[in-house]
Formats: C-alpha cells, structure tokens, sequence
C-alpha cells in the first residue's frame, strides 16, 4: 500500500462491512475528456451537440450547454467524443477545479472536464456523491502554481467506497431527497442575501441623490435617468470637481521594473470591495520615472474602465497613494468641494449607467473612456451635507452586512451538513434501507 492510499484510506476512515474502496478506473469502461476547437475556427461551432464547458458545472444534473459544436467539429477533431446521459463530469481545473454533476444529455466536453462513463461496478450518481463528499481530497492532489489543476491519471487512481450496486443505488436515492432539502434551503438563503443587497444598493442610491431630508424641496435634475435632486443641490460634470487618468503596465521583461518594488501598482480586480485593501503588486521608482505611471492619491476614487466580467464600472474608494493599469481609470476629487466616499458611493449606484455607457462605444469588448468619465453628471450636495450622507450609508451598510454575515455563516453551515450527509451516506456509516 503506498502513503496515497493510505491517505485516502484515512480521509474516508471506517467503510460498512460491505464496502470496499476501489479505484475509480475500476467502475468505469471509458474515462476520458474533450478538447475546445481553435480560436476562429467558426465551422466547428453550431447546434449539433451539446459542449460542456467546466462553467456548467454548476448544478447536480448537466440539462443545457452555453455552447454547441458542429457535425464537423466531431469528424475532424478526434479528442471529441460523445457522452451519453448518466456520465459523471468533474472539473480539473480553472475556479471549478473539483465541482461534479452528472450529464442529462448527449454531450461532449472540453479538456478541463473528465469524464467517467459506461459503467461497470459503479452506479454514476453514487459517484457524483463520493466525489462531492471528496472534493477537498481531490483539491490537496492538484498541482500547478498560478491554476492548480487535477488530470485524468489522478482521477482514475481515486478510491471511492464500493458497495454492492444495489446498496449504492439506495443511497444515491436517498441523497437525492436529503440533499435536496438542503439546496431548497441554501437557495432560500441566498435568495434572502440578494434581497439584502438589493435593499442596501436602493437605500444608498436613493440617498446620495435625494439627501436625507425626506421633506426637501425637488427639482429636476435635467438628466434623464437621474430624475429630480433637492433643488439646493447642483449638478455638476466630474471634470470640474476633480482629475481624471488612467495608468499603465510596465514592461514584465525588465526586472529594474519590479523586482524590490515599493509602490503599490493596482489592477482592475481591486474594485470589487469598495474599499481597497491590498495592492495587487508593488512596483520600483524606476518604473514610476520611466513608465509615466500616475501617482494617484489617497482619498481617490478608482473605476475599472474594461473587461468582460462584472468589474466593469465598478468604483472603489483608494485609502492609500498607488499607481494603477491601463485598465483602470483614477478620479481625484478637489477635497473642498468633494468628499470623496460620497463620490464613490454615487459612482457605485450608478454602476448600471456606466456600463451602459461603455457598451456604447463601438468595441466589441465595452470599455469606458476617461473623457466619457470626465463628462459624467453628479448631483452635489454641499459639502457638509455630503459628510452627513457618508456617515448615514456607513450606518447602513453596518447593520445590513451584518445581517448578510449571519446569513452567509447559516449558509456554510448548511453547506457543511451537506458534505458531512454524503460522506456518512457513501461510507456506510449512515445506514440507508435498500
């Protein structure tokens, strides 16, 4: 016996007496994966057959794809092949690495997903539940550095409990009711976490642009989707209250550009909080002389300006002075007139704006300029009246994250129960009737 298996031996621990564990490669007479067809290559994609991507592994049963491939994508590229309903699907790598479901149709796959089908001692939804209960397992064999991956090898060798068939097909009954208990409840949970965030993004939008004054006299504000402001406010453009720049990346060839780098260098991640907390890396004075990198202070307020994902038009509050991509846009607000979280807290309401501004520009990939940035509208209190709103939404967005966190902690917990469930189940030691 090797120290891997005596690993695995160790995480399952103590089997019924009718279980054994075996190798996956044991259960299955086809263990394979797929491929993704070459970039422009549009003949090889159409609405043939389903093509699972390691994203449609979201829940237990694989229904639908994103994407369909062509009759000829399957005659020219020989790594494609055709998985039947039944076939457990496991990711191998990318943010998934790990997750399982099943499929429920015909469909092939691309080479982060392996495939196990046509089975032999093994029933499928058994295994999808072993997997699920191994998950963690499976994720301390991964290698890799940047994207930690797992492969076919290391998953054929994978032991799994192996009951007598006819015990496994109990067990994955009974885990379907069991667990899907479990899931009404997390979704219900979850529904609950949108609602709160909904509530929050209203709470805060509807302040930073009717005030706090309930009974304050309105005007229109002359922009279309901003509606009426407090007559007292003014409406102003965010060139006239503030910089507005972008940054760069300097060369990864030049080491004198960041190896013993100081100064923090930000990218597009950072804005998903709405306050930066880590630099993403640091960069040298070198780098700041010769790559006309901007030095961007403290109390600035930082929009991603590109991407593909929902970063895009976010806006985060900068505590600290750093230098920023070309994917990011910085907005220095004049301190006397602005303060700058009640900028960022308007920003972030008008994030829906923004990205409709930037999908209007004509790139295929939408992305925001510094001058559409620099021309947007702002409806601006006085300045004490806009430390008084900062200080409101700071109240506000305390008791309903807390709300959120408790949320989220019953959310774990159920999660957990549901992993302890499966695992007692496939291991015999919650003792299920045939």
């Amino acid at each position: 016996m090797n120290i891997l298996s005596t690993d695995v031996e160790n995480y399952w621990g103590e089997l019924s007496e009718d279980s054994q564990l075996i190798p996956i490669k044991y259960g299955f007479a086809l263990i394979g994966s797929g491929t993704t067809p070459p970039t422009g290559q549009e003949e090889y994609y159409g609405d043939s057959v389903p093509w699972v991507t390691t994203s449609e592994l979201r829940e237990n049963i694989v229904a639908s794809t994103e994407k369909c491939l062509s009759e000829q994508a399957l005659q020219e590229l020989s790594a494609l092949k055709i998985y039947s309903p039944g076939t457990v699907l496991i990711a191998m790598y990318g943010a998934t690495i790990g997750r399982v479901a099943m499929l429920g149709i015909y469909a092939c796959v691309n080479q982060a997903v392996c495939a196990m089908a046509q089975p032999t001692s093994l029933e499928p939804k058994f295994v999808m539940y072993a997997l699920q209960a191994s998950r963690n397992y499976l994720l301390s064999l991964a290698s890799g550095g940047g994207q930690p991956n797992l492969n076919a090898e290391k998953i054929k060798e994978h032991l799994l409990p192996c009951p007598p068939l006819f015990r496994q097909r109990a067990i994955a009954d009974y885990l379907d009711r069991a667990t899907a208990k479990i899931d009404a409840l997390i979704a219900a949970k979850q529904r609950l976490l949108d609602l709160l965030a909904e509530k929050r993004r209203a709470l805060i939008t509807h302040v930073v642009t009717r005030g706090l004054d309930a009974a304050v006299p309105l005007r229109d504000s002359g922009v279309e989707w901003l509606g009426r402001i407090p007559r007292h406010w003014e409406m102003v453009r965010i060139k006239h209250i503030g910089q507005v720049g972008n940054g760069s990346t300097p060369l990864r060839d030049n080491k004198a550009y960041w190896h013993g780098g100081t100064f923090p260098w930000l990218t597009s991640t950072v804005v998903n909080s709405d306050i930066i907390e880590e630099p993403t890396e640091l960069v040298t004075d070198v780098a700041l002389r010769e790559c006309h990198l901007p030095i961007v202070r403290s109390d600035s307020i930082l929009v991603a300006i590109t991407g593909e994902g929902k970063t895009r038009g976010k806006a985060a509050l900068l505590p600290y002075s750093a230098t920023i991509n070309q994917h990011m846009a910085f907005i220095s607000p004049q301190p006397d007139v602005v303060n700058a979280k009640f900028l960022q807290l308007f920003l972030s309401g008008s994030y829906e704006i923004l990205r409709m501004i930037s999908e209007g520009t004509g790139s295929t990939k939408g992305a925001l300029t510094c001058e559409q940035l620099s021309e947007f509208p702002v409806p601006l209190p006085p300045l004490n009246e806009q430390q008084k709103i900062a200080s409101y939404t700071n109240l506000i967005k305390a008791r309903l994250d807390a709300l959120a966190q408790g949320i989220e902690k019953t959310i774990g917990l159920l999660q957990e129960r549901r992993v302890a469930l499966i695992a007692a189940a496939v291991t015999g030691k919650l003792w299920i009737q045939e």
